[in-house]
């Protein structure tokens, strides 16, 4: 039985991705800070498709229990999505240097250490999926949230490099580029709806992905075209947007 490690569990892309995965006969190992507040999911899994399901503890700034938490898994698993994420507040990161640090270590330190981590692994086995979900705010730093966008920037060229020197592996690493996706740390913002994913849109496009061998994916595709626009603009125009 194949088997998928979903770290940010407790997030709504994560919980979809859990349960797309458990449906395709996955066994499941759910990660998050708090595991006792994943058995209800973890519970809910195993009854709705009948997969072993798993719980652990993972604390994406407790870098230093990185290879304890790998070794402690029950198996290395198939597949890995680095589900985890913390927008913050741009305004707060713009007056507090320790606000900017946890959006900093929370969607770049972390997630390219642990998945650094594993990788050796997957290498070591020849053979695996990394899946890491950035952002589109990524690609090009905006003043409405440059400080998760450059976290998420670095994350998407850790991914790039990740990939690059396993080329030769068969060890396959993903990057994934979400824009809005209706989750709960969207929740009240006047999102466009063809700008907008549902979770488990992010789920089913993660699960193509893998399967058809893909490296970047936009979700939705659109924002390929939104973002490949932004970053062409001269920067003397640029800086007069308010994106």
């Amino acid at each position: 039985m194949s088997s998928v490690l979903i770290l940010g569990a407790r997030s709504d892309i994560a919980r979809a991705c859990a349960q797309f995965y458990a449906k395709q006969g996955y066994a499941v190992q759910l990660a998050a800070r708090d595991p006792a507040g994943l058995e209800a999911d973890a519970t809910d899994l195993h009854l709705r498709h009948r997969v072993p399901v798993t719980c652990h503890a993972f604390d994406v700034l407790d870098t230093a229990s990185f290879a304890g938490f790998i070794e402690a898994l029950p198996i290395l698993p198939d597949t890995v999505i680095c589900a985890v994420g913390f927008m913050g507040e741009q305004a707060a990161s713009e007056r507090d240097p320790q606000a900017a640090a946890l959006v900093m270590r929370s969607n770049y330190e972390g997630p390219s250490l642990i998945l650094g981590l594993l990788a050796e692994r997957f290498a070591d086995r020849n053979s695996g999926t990394l899946v890491g979900i950035s952002s589109v705010a990524g690609d090009r730093g905006r003043a409405s949230n440059y400080v998760y966008g450059s976290a998420k920037a670095g994350f998407t060229a850790f991914l790039s490099g990740l990939r690059n020197r396993l080329s030769r592996t068969r060890v396959q690493v993903i990057t994934v580029k979400p824009g809005f996706v209706a989750t709960r740390m969207t929740e009240g913002m006047d999102l466009n709806p063809r700008l907008t994913a549902q979770p488990d849109e992010v789920a089913r496009a993660i699960w193509t992905a893998q399967a058809k061998g893909r490296s970047v994916i936009y979700v939705r595709g659109i924002w390929r075209l939104v973002m490949t626009i932004i970053r062409l603009l001269p920067e003397a125009v640029f800086k007069k947007t308010s994106l």
